[in-house]
């Protein structure tokens, strides 16, 4: 058996307030746009939440791929979110 966890590991791995904050905004689907691109193709952006300014993230060939894939980013910055509050209990023996 392979112990992942040790003393200072946590601490370690723990991200600043300001990547927090970062993943926090991008988790709220108001914060994302797609746009159309000249050649067709749709790209999905995020706003930027000090300075307005929009990011571009992925481009897809579809309206719903777009779409989901910013729904795919907000479940996957919500895990990130769920972990930082530690190792949760998935099973008990007795």
């Amino acid at each position: 058996m392979t112990f992942l966890y040790t003393s200072g590991f946590k601490a370690a791995m723990q991200p600043d307030q300001r990547v927090i904050n970062h993943w926090k905004h991008i988790t709220e689907k108001s914060n994302w746009r797609i746009v159309q691109l000249p050649n067709g193709f749709f790209q999905t952006e995020y706003k930027h939440p000090e300075d307005e300014d929009w990011i571009d993230v992925t481009r897809r060939e579809t309206m719903d791929g777009a779409e989901a894939a910013i729904d795919g980013s907000i479940e996957h910055y919500s895990k990130k979110l769920e972990f930082l509050k530690g190792p949760k209990v998935v099973k008990t023996f007795e």
